[in-house]
């Protein structure tokens, strides 16, 4: 293997680790191009004793334990010098935040081939329409990417702009299709000047992979435009149409609320244990944060640093309580033998998880949501005029699981305004294309359940019977839907999107000041009903 820089010491190569895991959270670890560890469904811990730095990852498939000895940084790939127990020689391990690996030339060509057939399909499935200026460029100014085909079907005045993606695409890139499309009917419709009526929007996915962007494009405005969504066989260069309004796209769960005050209880012991291992300052700004009846969490300004649960003893099947400490996915069993460290670790943590912290520190960066999260659930009484003087601070839910068949989402904040009308807050510390259409989702989500039928005896929705809410009468209004973010991170294209969604769905655009960890100040708002079509 190439030689690989080494790092002077284990400490150096555990913080290159821990500072790339931080800024790349959905990395996969490879090996010989295989990968062993999606980072988001992974644990690790990492140990510097006797000066050597061991990497401990397990999942539910696999358990690796490495000797890191050498490590060589680029752009968004950490590769890694490990060694095994008894082993002389080392191996190579790649950290990629970017699980697609294939070459620029392989993606190249697999998109200029695709591009060629899918202007064959829509000729064939289209009669009497062109196919005009159909092209994978790089557009930066306008945020299109290489990854979507995106042309015009022609014929006379008459118009409709296409965006399509490959089988070969990530799933994340061809869920986000549908931001992209809108962007791309919105530019279409502004170039042609009105010498063209472009009609709407025909949307080309894989066979199979149309689930979510059909349940997105059930929610958008049909007097802004005609929408069509397809999916392409690329071996038969058929398309299929989808109906977005077939509401079988959608099938999902809630997780029953726990009993916070019994859960509490249970770990009433294990917090005690947790909150004296910290520095006397820290101790009263720590949130515990029920989980499930079986987990408490222990936070920070939102950053999960040790958590309590339930599990099984190592010699029977009885019931034992098990603490573990770390940072995001880093994490260690808190026994007498690892206080010392748990200690050090939390010393630092207060050191540097401050509002007034060093920007640049991995600490600092470390799940930014969560912290914006903290801040505005603390501050609601404080700021509920800036954002919401109706929302019912005393029924308020954070991080509540949502489940689909394709995933598992995670409600940010869902609360309800005090005369019983959900809202659910969508939140987000960086830019992000996608804010839009991912806060869309989970108020499809909601509305989905304040749909079902209500229990025929006690008469309660769906949320109540799965322990939200308790005694608290809901509306049968369509929920809210707030999108938070800091004002220099909303990207430009958020409002066009959110321009394009159907009138039931009430949204407002909220931007804070960036300097949101010290103090909650809403810079600019925009509403659903200023909207022009």
């Amino acid at each position: 293997m190439p030689q690989l820089q080494t790092a002077p010491s284990a400490a150096e190569l555990a913080q290159s680790l821990e500072e790339f895991l931080a800024d790349h959270p959905s990395a996969v670890l490879l090996e010989d191009g295989r990968v062993l560890f999606d980072m988001r469904l992974s644990r690790y811990t990492l140990s510097t004793e006797h000066d050597r730095c061991t990497l401990h990852l397990w999942s539910d498939e696999r358990n690796m334990v490495r000797r890191v000895v050498g490590l060589q940084q680029r752009k968004d790939v950490l590769k890694l010098a490990t060694m095994r127990f008894g082993q002389t020689r080392p191996q190579a391990l790649e950290l990629v935040a970017d699980r697609d690996r294939r070459t620029p030339t392989t993606r190249d060509a697999a998109r200029r081939k695709y591009l060629a057939l899918l202007q064959r399909a829509l000729l064939r499935h289209f009669p009497g329409w062109k196919a005009d200026g159909f092209r994978t460029a790089m557009d930066l100014e306008r945020s299109f990417g290489p990854a979507y085909a995106r042309g015009t079907l022609l014929r006379g005045t008459q118009a409709w702009s296409v965006i399509a993606v490959n089988a070969e695409e990530p799933q994340a890139t061809v869920d986000g299709i549908l931001t992209l499309g809108i962007l791309w009917l919105a530019h279409c419709r502004e170039r042609a000047g009105g010498r063209r009526l472009f009609t709407g929007l025909r949307i080309i996915v894989p066979t199979g992979m149309a689930a979510l962007t059909a349940s997105r494009m059930a929610w958008l405005h049909p007097q802004i435009a005609q929408w069509e969504l397809y999916e392409l066989d690329e071996r038969s260069e058929e398309l299929l149409r989808c109906d977005p309004a077939d509401s079988g796209n959608l099938r999902t769960h809630i997780v029953h609320a726990p009993n916070v005050e019994a859960t509490r209880e249970r770990f009433a012991t294990a917090g005690a244990y947790v909150l004296g291992l910290l520095p006397e300052r820290m101790r009263p700004l720590v949130e515990q944060r029920v989980r499930s009846g079986t987990e408490m969490a222990y936070l920070w300004h939102g950053l999960e640093f040790a958590r309590a649960r339930m599990g099984l003893s190592p010699n029977s099947f009885d019931r034992v309580q098990q603490i573990s400490f770390g940072a995001g996915q880093y994490e260690t069993p808190l026994t007498e033998d690892s206080e010392a460290t748990f200690a050090d670790m939390m010393q630092r943590v207060y050191e540097r998880r401050h509002a007034r912290g060093d920007t640049r520190d991995v600490v600092y960066r470390m799940q930014p949501e969560r912290w914006l999260e903290v801040v505005l659930r603390e501050n609601l009484s404080s700021v509920e005029d800036s954002i919401e003087p109706r929302l019912d601070a005393d029924h308020l839910y954070t991080q509540v699981p949502a489940f689909s068949a394709a995933d598992r989402g995670m409600l940010d904040i869902l609360t309800r305004t005090r005369d019983g009308q959900l809202t659910v807050l969508e939140l987000k510390a960086s830019e992000d294309l996608h804010l839009a259409l991912q806060g869309l989702d989970y108020w499809v989500r909601v509305r989905w359940h304040q749909l079902q039928p209500a229990d025929p005896e006690t008469g309660l929705g769906e949320f109540q019977r799965s322990g939200y809410f308790p005694g608290a009468a809901l509306s049968a209004a369509a929920p809210k839907l707030y999108l938070v973010a800091p004002a220099l991170h909303i990207h430009p294209a958020t409002e066009t999107v959110l321009q394009h969604l159907a009138p039931q769905v009430e949204w407002t655009l909220l931007a804070l000041d960036e300097r949101w960890r010290s103090q909650v100040q809403v810079i600019f708002r925009k509403h659903s009903t200023g909207r022009r079509l």
